[in-house]
């Protein structure tokens, strides 16, 4: 059985302790106070704060009760436990930011209230994924349908996203109020994708010639300082082979690569894509 470094393990409940505070934040400081549903338990605890007139943590904590103790079956036990505290810091917060701390609305403009706000609880949310634990509502429902049903996640979370859309709606009687909320659910998706993939300041390459491959390649390595690898293959027809250069480069270099290649092949194809994230494991460490 694979043992996680107690080091990796304390920096996994800090993003967790930390992700459940920025989102606590974001949910108090700009989305509550102006009637703004972002998705998931959140969205639906701030709706039911205002049908019910109570502590918007405290309808958190009810929602995900019941969800955090079928996922013990579906999930695992260490991811639940994560989860739990998770869930009950997020609660914790918010609660003592609002009731205690009585954080007033850091801004009455819509506009940067969902910006904001959905930036802030995308933020605590991707310091949370990243921690690996869940802040519970829409990923745990997600996943335990996805145990049992032949369906993606990210169609699941689409649902129920879109359900506490239309409940805000309703409940707020403002369908602008529900076009702010998708706003929210737009950033705060865009910032979970940020921190947990990153920025992306690398591109893939394929590069494929009619001439020698391996004296592109290097050249590549000798006049630029390119590496990568060589794929080989086939022609589609079968009846002869095609190999690929493969490489990884700075996206600032992307140009320099282009002239270098077209100026040995003026008819080479270049296919390029996002490299969302790299990892480099090092050989010193241990899992």
């Amino acid at each position: 059985m694979i043992q996680i470094k107690k080091s990796q393990q304390f920096i996994n409940y800090l993003f967790t302790v930390l992700g459940s505070f920025v989102l606590a934040f974001g949910m108090v400081g700009f989305l509550i106070p102006n009637k703004i549903a972002t998705g998931g338990t959140a969205g639906l605890a701030t709706i039911f704060h205002y049908l019910f007139n109570l502590p918007t943590g405290i309808m958190m904590a009810i929602i995900n009760a019941p969800l955090l103790l079928v996922s013990v079956k579906y999930l695992g036990r260490q991811f639940a436990t994560k989860s739990i505290m998770c869930i009950v810091l997020t609660v914790v917060f918010i609660d003592v930011l609002a009731e205690i701390v009585c954080l007033s609305s850091l801004s009455d403009d819509l506009l940067l209230a969902t910006l904001y706000g959905g930036a802030a609880v995308g933020v605590g949310l991707g310091l949370i994924f990243k921690g690996g634990a869940s802040a519970g509502g829409a990923t745990i429902i997600a996943q335990i349908l996805v145990a049992k049903l032949e369906v993606k996640t990210s169609y699941v979370i689409l649902v129920l996203d879109a359900i506490v859309v239309v409940l805000a709606s309703i409940v707020f009687k403002s369908i602008e109020l529900a076009l702010w909320s998708m706003i929210s659910i737009f950033v705060a998706t865009k910032m979970i994708d940020l921190i947990l993939t990153g920025r992306a300041t690398e591109k893939i390459v394929h590069i494929s010639s009619s001439k020698e491959l391996r004296t592109l390649a290097n050249m590549l390595r000798h006049e630029l300082g390119i590496s990568g690898t060589i794929v080989k293959g086939e022609d589609i027809s079968l009846v002869g082979h095609k190999d690929i250069i493969f490489i990884l480069i700075d996206k600032n270099r992307l140009s320099t690569l282009k002239q270098f290649v077209l100026a040995y092949d003026d008819q080479a194809k270049m296919i390029v894509s996002e490299a969302t994230e790299v990892l480099r494991p090092s050989v010193k460490e241990k899992i």
